[in-house]
């Protein structure tokens, strides 16, 4: 846990923001506020306990000291003493009991304070006070891509307001009513449009491709490096990693990133249109081809699940973490996602992610919510120059490159950060480090689309 201030310190034991560590910017874990606070609070709650024995040895050394009366006169020096003695025992247990519980109270006041903090905040993002200055004035924040995206699909009702030319008081008031952008919402309101039904979900077929046995490296570096193999090799492909650790068997899931499709919907289900079942519908039709794949593979309902996921494959991953049907029949335990939305995902307690994402990669702020700070969950920001060398194709962005994020982990494994440690330590003891495993590649293949009748 950060250092706290000591007792007799000046002010209430307080939590801080984890220290950058080179280029990244590490937010939750072990190391992050959510969970001091938790820690915190369980350190109150014991203070608590302890100030309510000494409030009843206090009162016990008070009835002594009064039992002691009656005995004074028999030999009055050492009577006198005595209840002295008692009395002098009793006010000092008793300011201790009290410093106790100005500690105590300390920490719950520091823990209103960050609340009012958060509130406050929110407050201003459904005032349409949120965006940030993105001009060239005094209060103008560099954000970032990543930043700037993510106050713009929060503020995407008030922006909308003003193009249709609202003046600034009445824009906020539609901001405010209409509160901070529900991407997942607008969406499923843009794939009801009839002329956007080719983006629904659909069934998805699956079909066993090649199995390898080869040597594999299983740190979040590694497997992310394996990802960058299967997304070069196929459209539409996936894989499923069998690892023998110490007896037990685990499996590895990797999902690329969004292929583009000509059109987008087409028979590939990590075009454009697995963008929008992933933001809109919760992967439910991937999710089934996943559950699918491993059965070929042959997991064993019950069996320890690593899914990690680049890009569109890491929301993919992540709403394995909250879909029941698949929890139902796998352990889930850990998600590793780069250049990923998935600020919105509730993960089901108990599963560890790790996501990845750079500071000038706008695409992890598409969803418009920052990811939560909590014990299990780790959010890597890296903050690395990104420079385009000559003759290389940008994409989307440079700093959206899965190569990139490849980097990215290798610095996650060697920081000494108490986040990243225990996430590569939790990530070490599921799978180990590497060695020999089986590698077989999965082709999903998504429902032809039927246009309506008429053409239309």
């Amino acid at each position: 846990m950060a250092e706290v201030a000591p007792i007799g310190g000046g002010g209430p034991p307080r939590p801080r923001a984890p220290e950058p560590d080179g280029t990244l910017r590490i937010r939750g874990g072990v190391g992050g506020i959510h969970f001091q606070f938790e820690e915190l609070h369980a350190g109150a709650a014991a203070l608590d306990g302890l100030a309510l024995q000494l409030q009843a040895i206090e009162v016990e050394a008070e009835a002594v000291r009064v039992a002691l009366f009656p005995h004074q006169a028999s030999s009055y020096a050492s009577g006198s003493r005595a209840i002295i003695a008692v009395g002098e025992s009793g006010r000092e247990i008793g300011r201790v009991r009290e410093q106790l519980q100005r500690i105590s109270d300390g920490v719950r006041a520091s823990h209103r304070e960050y609340e009012f903090a958060e509130s406050h905040m929110a407050i201003r993002l459904r005032m349409g006070l949120g965006m940030p200055d993105l001009g060239n004035g005094p209060n103008r924040l560099d954000l970032g891509a990543r930043g700037v995206t993510e106050g713009i699909v929060q503020d995407l009702s008030r922006i909308l307001a003003s193009m249709m030319g609202l003046p600034p008081a009445a824009a906020n008031l539609a901001g405010a009513i209409a509160g901070p952008s529900d991407a997942g919402a607008m969406v499923r309101a843009i794939v009801a449009i009839p002329a956007f039904a080719f983006l629904r979900p659909r069934p998805i077929s699956v079909s066993k491709g090649e199995t390898a046995t080869k040597s594999v490296d299983l740190s979040a570096a590694g497997m992310l490096r394996e990802l960058g193999h299967v997304a070069a090799a196929s459209e539409g492909e996936i894989e499923v990693v069998q690892v023998d650790k110490e007896g037990e068997r685990a499996w590895v899931v990797l999902i690329p990133g969004t292929q583009p499709g000509n059109p987008p919907g087409g028979r590939n289900p990590l075009d454009e249109a697995g963008i929008a079942e992933a933001l809109g519908y919760n992967s439910t039709e991937t999710s089934k081809a996943i559950r699918q794949a491993l059965h070929q593979a042959g997991a064993a309902a019950g069996e320890t699940v690593v899914a990690v996921g680049h890009s569109q494959g890491g929301i993919h991953a992540m709403n394995l973490a909250q879909d029941k049907a698949f929890l139902a029949e796998y352990n889930l335990r850990f998600v590793v996602t780069a250049g990923s939305p998935v600020g919105g995902i509730t993960p089901q307690t108990g599963i560890g992610s790790l996501h990845l994402e750079h500071e000038h990669d706008w695409v992890p702020g598409a969803e418009g919510k920052a990811n939560p700070d909590t014990k299990d969950r780790v959010t890597v920001t890296m903050t690395n120059p990104v420079i385009l060398e000559p003759g290389e194709n940008p994409g989307i962005g440079l700093a959206h490159k899965l190569s990139g994020y490849e980097e990215g982990a290798k610095l996650v494994q060697r920081s000494s950060d108490p986040s990243l440690a225990a996430s590569t330590a939790t990530l070490a003891g599921m799978l180990g480090v590497g060695g020999v495993a089986k590698a077989s590649r999965f082709k999903l293949t998504r429902e032809a689309h039927r246009a309506p009748r008429g053409g239309r």
